[in-house]
């Protein structure tokens, strides 16, 4: 989803954090209230998944006008990446910017999070998530984010990409073996939480890796599409 031209670089970075911020919130705090609420992992996942795609809906509706709501930073690289090609999108110096509110973003978030379930700031998640399937899901669920977000009518309509977009991670949640983490900010944030969402801090370089091969394949696919066309 593009960034939007007639917006200040420093309003698109603070909307990047907020939403960010926003968005673990709802990941990790539906994830606590989830575990709280039941002991049955199938509820859990439901009421995860449903809270990260009705909220990450919401955010893209709100802050898409503003910053593109890229709220993740392989949607940024690959944003960039394409910009390079046709002279669109992110500058080197905005994609750095975004990164940076991106990653401070999602730890606000999940310190948000722990907080409001009364638990402390920071914690380290215990949840070792290191087999090459889990790895095989993020690539399979960045990927097919990608194809999403980069489909004409995603980057052309803040409306249409919200329901979709929110839709495809609801989805994936299920469909994937990882339940769909495909951002890196999310990850590092959920290293945070000693919760149903945690991943523990030496698996999250495997997933990172697996989540930026997985933007290749999809932009590497989106190209053959674009040509195609």
């Amino acid at each position: 989803m593009p960034a939007v031209g007639k917006t200040g670089v420093a309003q698109r970075m603070l909307a990047e954090l907020v939403g960010t911020a926003m968005l673990v919130t709802a990941i990790v705090g539906s994830g606590i209230a989830a575990q709280r609420l039941s002991q049955d992992p199938g509820a859990r996942l439901f009421a995860n998944s449903a809270a990260t795609a009705l909220g990450l809906s919401v955010l893209i509706m709100v802050f898409g006008p503003v910053s593109g709501a890229h709220l993740n930073p392989v949607v940024s690289v690959v944003d960039w990446v394409r910009g390079r090609r046709a002279d669109t999108g992110l500058s080197a110096v905005e994609l750095v910017g975004y990164l940076n509110a991106q990653i401070v973003g999602g730890v606000a978030g999940a310190v948000v999070a722990n907080v409001m379930f009364g638990m402390p700031a920071v914690q380290q998640a215990s949840e070792i998530r290191s087999a090459a399937g889990l790895f095989v899901g993020e690539m399979v669920a960045t990927a097919g984010l990608i194809l999403v977000v980069s489909a004409p009518l995603c980057s052309r309509r803040f409306g249409t990409a919200a329901v979709v977009v929110g839709a495809y991670i609801g989805a994936a949640q299920w469909f994937t073996s990882s339940t769909s983490f495909a951002n890196p900010a999310v990850t590092i944030a959920r290293s945070l939480s000693d919760t149903y969402t945690g991943i523990a801090a030496g698996s999250v370089p495997g997933f990172i890796l697996a989540q930026f091969v997985g933007a290749a394949i999809g932009l590497g696919l989106v190209t053959v599409f674009e040509r195609g066309g």
